[in-house]
């Protein structure tokens, strides 16, 4: 059955709090570890996993934790195609889906990681990078592709079904909202694998609920999208 994304317009800021580590506990731990320390280890560090393992969830939670601490930090993904040039003063650079970096992209992130570990001035910066892939089989140009592997590589996995509906019945019993397994089932199939996505899903479901009036339902879920 195919799954939907969850695009909706349904957005909660992700932070290392929000995430359940699972099977991806050892990762969880260092990067908690990494932003609670007032000197990060200049090691770089790589997540790979498939779509929904977690990754950008991850990477965007170190971003954020980064900014509400007041300290400035590279970001570059995919999408971004300008102002690629190496800032001084950032503490961090994140690189997510590396995979997908065209030529132009390969180039900066190059020089973020070099400028990164051999600074001008000041300490060197830690580096955390994601890819659906080992560092060894990504496509990319050897240099930066060693360089990804250098450090601390964390391979992420999906959560198992029972595990996703563990964490779902947990949250919903939290908020003293009452999902039927008929819905359980329904949300799990039909949305988005990504814990985040689905835990976004719930706390829109109790929102819309909690206005409407009503029970949360498949129709109520339906509904929801409809008018969104």
């Amino acid at each position: 059955m195919k799954q939907m994304a969850l695009d909706i317009g349904l957005h909660s800021l992700p932070s290392l709090d929000s995430f359940f580590a699972g099977p991806n506990k050892a990762a969880h731990q260092h990067l908690k570890l990494w932003t609670s320390s007032s000197m990060p280890s200049p090691v770089p560090s790589y997540l790979w996993g498939e779509s929904g393992s977690g990754k950008t969830h991850l990477l965007k939670a170190v971003y954020l934790s980064f900014k509400d601490q007041g300290l400035s930090v590279g970001w570059m993904d995919a999408d971004k195609q300008d102002q690629l040039n190496f800032d001084e003063s950032w503490v961090a650079v994140l690189m997510d889906d590396v995979h997908l970096y065209n030529l132009t992209q390969q180039q900066a992130a190059f020089n973020w990681f070099v400028n990164a570990l051999t600074p001008k001035s000041g300490h060197p910066r830690w580096v955390l990078a994601a890819g659906s892939v080992p560092p060894a089989d990504l496509k990319l140009r050897d240099d930066l592709r060693s360089r990804l592997g250098w450090g601390h590589v964390y391979a992420l996995q999906v959560l198992s079904e029972p595990e996703r509906r563990s964490v779902l019945r947990q949250e919903a019993d939290s908020r003293g909202l009452h999902l039927s397994d008929e819905v359980m089932s329904y949300m799990l199939t039909r949305f988005s694998r990504d814990l985040g996505s689905l835990m976004t899903l719930l706390d829109h479901l109790d929102q819309y609920a909690l206005q409407a009036q009503r029970a949360i339902t498949i129709p109520l879920i339906k509904s929801m999208l409809e008018n969104s």
